[in-house]
């Protein structure tokens, strides 16, 4: 094998073509509502770890699980990567008419790039938040929040940190 790229061999790296059930497609008997994401510090140092907060509310009738995903999106890289990375999920019961606030860590291994090794790389990045993933053209009684946050510093490898 002489070509190591993933492109058009799994649907992250497809382009515009959305898979026919994406990661989290499902069923349920209630509806969900996200708010308030939270993303701390929205600037951070190359090697720093990113907290991120969101409330989850079960607005339905019924008790539910919801299984709530984390992505993040690289806005500009040196080279490809994924239209967006799954880097947290967490499948949480919430009671009728009842709300739950999660908090997650994104660590800085989860914002590595490979090229010839594992490095971090400084700029603007998206974290999304929701019971689906981003841009999902097949919908589920759920929604996506989503926030940027910037990375500031020098480019690095990922042992340096």
């Amino acid at each position: 094998m002489e070509n190591y790229t993933m492109e058009g061999r799994t649907y992250r790296y497809y382009g515009q073509e959305a898979p026919l059930y994406p990661f989290g497609y499902g069923l349920s008997y209630t509806t969900f509502h996200y708010q308030d994401l939270v993303l701390s510090p929205p600037v951070l140092p190359i090697c720093a770890n990113l907290s991120v907060s969101v409330v989850l509310g079960n607005t339905g009738q019924q008790d539910g699980e919801e299984v709530v995903q984390l992505y993040l999106r690289w806005e500009q890289s040196s080279v490809p990567v994924p239209r967006w990375q799954l880097v947290a999920f967490r499948r949480v019961a919430v009671p009728a008419g009842r709300e739950i606030k999660l908090s997650f860590q994104v660590v800085a291994e989860q914002r590595a790039i490979w090229a010839q090794d594992w490095h971090l790389e400084p700029g603007t990045f998206t974290l999304f938040a929701g019971g689906q993933q981003p841009e999902q053209q097949t919908r589920v009684p759920s929604e996506v929040l989503s926030m940027q946050f910037t990375v500031t510093g020098a480019a690095q490898p990922l042992h340096g940190c």
